[in-house]
């Protein structure tokens, strides 16, 4: 007897445990679980998402940045990691424009965010006995690393939400077509990422890095 061709979804389950002998086999799209997301977006409008996260990441080193040099305050070498966890928070974002919204992408987001809110966490513990006026000025009335371990544990939130939004991570040919939008995030957080790391081995020379930082030791 000849197998009936569904005529919606299959499960994961059934496409690998049954084979299918009438007609095409049924691309990856129908091997959708039916018990999906509730909420579904495309491909595309996850690579824009992806896209905007880039810029938020951009605008925290472009400020850290700004601040190094327009008030002379040196990153300590903790300032320095969380300028490194940051960039590594966009290495997921930059792989899902390339090459599509995956799940990896976002847990790489997540291990790199946990990663920069820990080395926050402790640099926060170190200043936070009463009297200790903590290091570096203030940015709204928080300390910079105060900001950092706030914006690491958004970037965990934001990164669960996306991998619970069905429909991006549909199978496609080829990936969505990049615009100015996409491109121009990408470019701009790998410039601003080598524009610190240029800036860290100024500070630190080809030594230990300064626990307080007073000049660029590689000028020295």
């Amino acid at each position: 007897m000849r197998r009936r061709r569904p005529s919606t979804y299959f499960s994961p389950a059934w496409c690998l445990s049954q084979p299918y002998t009438c007609g095409t086999p049924p691309t990856l799209s129908h091997c959708r679980s039916s018990e999906g997301s509730a909420v579904e977006i495309s491909p595309k409008l996850a690579i824009t998402l992806n896209a905007l996260a880039l810029y938020a990441i951009s605008a925290v080193l472009a400020v850290a940045f700004y601040w190094q040099f327009a008030y002379g305050e040196l990153p300590c070498p903790l300032c320095m990691l969380q300028r490194a966890s940051f960039s590594a928070l966009a290495v997921g974002p930059v792989l899902a424009i390339r090459h599509g919204p995956k799940p990896q992408h976002y847990g790489l987001t997540i291990l790199a965010a946990l990663m920069g809110a820990s080395i926050a966490a402790r640099q926060i513990l170190l200043h936070i006995m009463p009297g200790d006026p903590g290091f570096g000025s203030l940015l709204l009335g928080m300390h910079f690393y105060t900001w950092a371990f706030l914006a690491f544990v958004a970037a965990i939130l934001a990164a669960a939400v996306m991998l619970t939004f069905g429909g991006q991570f549909a199978a496609t040919e080829r990936p969505p077509r990049l615009g100015t939008l996409e491109k121009g995030a990408v470019w701009l957080v790998i410039g601003l990422t080598a524009m610190n790391a240029a800036s860290a081995l100024a500070e630190c020379g080809f030594g230990s890095c300064p626990a307080n930082p007073v000049r660029y030791e590689l000028f020295n």
